[in-house]
């Protein structure tokens, strides 16, 4: 046993400071303030800021706002976490708020607005929830009328354009939405916000390659029409089908080159020449309405 150093400082109970490799002492290293998020860090919880210390809710997406609220209430595919809710908010749910086995934790509009972005209006509202469960391409058509409308996104990455699709969607009849697994939109709280609740009504299949899913649908008796800006012929020009694929591209880039490729037809909605394109939130919905009424009138 080696002797002690005569000129270590003395330790209570007459013992000497165990040392680390290096010679540093070994013990509680002294308390540091915490450090403040980097620029540009993402929160816990998707779309919002980081929780209270005090906070240990279990990890999910977060919705907000009566409409999209509901919807996810109402949707017995969802699996739920806890919703939170001011006294005027739970009563403006009714009979969706008394979900069997729902958390509700009372809250007021300060401490909600913790859970939601900064711009969010979350009316009293914001429920937890884990997503939904991915439905098959081969599922979502077989449960498809004989006569029916799909939607297909390619790159659709901003969640509210895309949420605002599909409030569109659900309001002119389309049965369902094919997506790109990558490289679109998060289908979370500012897709739910956006879609008033249509995310939790239309269904959306994600797919690995849309243009080979483009071909399922052709098999499975669907005209595919795909938009293209430069497209030579309008909404107009295109003929009455029974089953019909609309095939919208990202504002930037549209339709990438294999997906316009595996449509049937490319159309253009006739604008301006003084204005280059639409949003295409826009051009969707004039695209399903004007084509829908076109096989309505055809049938």
């Amino acid at each position: 046993m080696k002797p002690r150093n005569p000129k270590a400082p003395p330790r209570k109970g007459g013992a000497p400071a165990p040392r680390r490799e290096g010679g540093k002492p070994q013990g509680r290293s002294p308390e540091r303030p915490p450090e403040r998020p980097r620029d540009g860090a993402r929160p816990r919880f998707e779309g919002a800021r980081p929780a209270p210390a005090r906070s240990r809710a279990p990890t999910g997406l977060w919705f907000w706002g009566h409409h999209a609220v509901r919807a996810a209430l109402l949707n017995p595919r969802r699996t739920l976490h806890q919703l939170m809710a001011t006294a005027e908010g739970l009563e403006r749910l009714g009979s969706a708020g008394r979900r069997a086995g729902l958390r509700i934790v009372p809250a007021g509009n300060e401490e909600i607005a913790r859970f939601v972005p900064d711009d969010a209006q979350h009316q009293g509202v914001a429920l937890q929830t884990a997503p939904l469960p991915p439905v098959l391409l081969e599922r979502l058509v077989a449960v498809q009328p004989e006569a029916g409308l799909l939607l297909v996104l390619d790159q659709i990455t901003d969640p509210r354009n895309f949420g605002a699709i599909l409030r569109s969607a659900a309001a002119l009849g389309v049965g369902g939405v094919v997506v790109p697994e990558r490289r679109s939109a998060e289908l979370g709280g500012a897709a739910a916000k956006a879609a008033s609740g249509a995310l939790d009504l239309v269904p959306v299949a994600e797919v690995v390659n849309l243009a080979r899913a483009l071909g399922q649908l052709q098999a499975a008796g669907y005209w595919i029409t795909g938009l293209d800006g430069a497209a030579g012929r309008t909404l107009a020009d295109s003929g009455p089908t029974r089953r019909r694929a609309v095939v919208m591209g990202s504002e930037g880039t549209g339709l990438r080159r294999l997906v316009g490729a595996a449509c049937d037809e490319l159309v253009r909605i006739p604008i301006e020449p003084r204005m280059e394109s639409l949003n295409v939130s826009v051009a969707a919905g004039i695209a399903l309405y004007e084509l829908a009424g076109i096989d309505r009138r055809g049938r």
